[in-house]
């Protein structure tokens, strides 16, 4: 059985940026996707805060899990307060570190009580309006110092880890060479200290958009879809049966024997 006491902690996961071993690490959103990402040996997962319950946590196993405080304009967390309250709601169920990309102040303010917390830099999609919109961030000098002194000042509030969205890999590379900073690679390279992929993207289903850095290993939009052919030719077959009476069948009713029914008619004055 897997216990708090057994599971990975953030001296773990530091210990494995300090052998250079690399991290694997999955966003995903159900029980099914926890289950499969712990049996296959994923080393991290990050789950955000609306999906993560005790039966995620159980299901996750031994995986180091990041759980996502959801930033202002996407959730109502406003202020330090708030998403302390909130941490420590998710800490109760099990979550291991927890991602925060709001100000620095609410940052520290969980770091100053012990949280573990992943920050975000280089792409940050709830403020990529800052940057130019949804592109790579680190291009330039003067924007890969930007990414620098971003870290720099995670580093000093006391901050565990960043996630490294779209950056250039040799940019990722001298940032994570020079932090202490778990940085949690999203299209930054092979240098990370981890390699995070969507689990929508890992398996095939993505909607939308598919990002650059995204890998594709199974075909699951052809199988939903196939399934969706069957339960519309199940709900079909069913309809059917409905209307011409061939459902339900005897096996599918109560039975009541004669006598007890007629009792029943009887008390009635049928």
């Amino acid at each position: 059985m897997v216990t708090k006491s057994n599971r990975p902690t953030v001296a773990d996961i530091r210990a494995m940026k300090g052998r250079g071993q690399k991290i694997s690490m999955l966003y995903v959103t159900s029980i099914e996707e926890a289950a499969a990402a712990y049996a296959a040996g994923v080393d991290m997962l990050s789950i955000e805060g609306r999906f993560f319950s005790p039966e995620m946590r159980e299901a996750a196993g031994r995986c180091f899990v990041q759980v996502g405080l959801p930033y202002g304009p996407a959730g109502d967390l406003v202020t330090s307060q708030d998403y302390l309250k909130t941490a420590y709601h998710f800490m109760r169920i099990g979550g291991d570190c927890f991602y925060c990309a709001a100000s620095l102040d609410i940052q520290k303010a969980l770091c100053d009580n012990a949280v573990p917390v992943v920050a975000h830099v280089g792409l940050i999609p709830s403020q990529c309006t800052w940057t130019g919109g949804f592109k790579a961030v680190g291009r330039t000098a003067e924007s890969a110092r930007a990414v620098w002194d971003h870290v720099k000042r995670l580093e000093a509030i006391g901050c565990f880890g960043a996630e490294l969205e779209v950056v250039p890999d040799r940019v990722a590379e001298l940032i994570t060479r020079n932090t202490p900073l778990i940085m949690l690679g999203m299209g930054a390279g092979p240098h990370a200290d981890a390699q995070y992929l969507f689990s929508e993207d890992v398996l095939g289903h993505t909607v939308g958009h598919r990002p650059r850095h995204a890998k594709t290993y199974r075909n699951f939009a052809a199988e939903y879809e196939r399934l969706q052919r069957e339960r519309i030719a199940a709900y079909r077959e069913f309809i059917s049966d409905v209307q011409t009476g061939t459902y339900p069948e005897p096996q599918h009713v109560v039975p009541v024997t004669d006598e007890e029914l007629s009792a029943f008619k009887a008390s009635l004055g049928l």
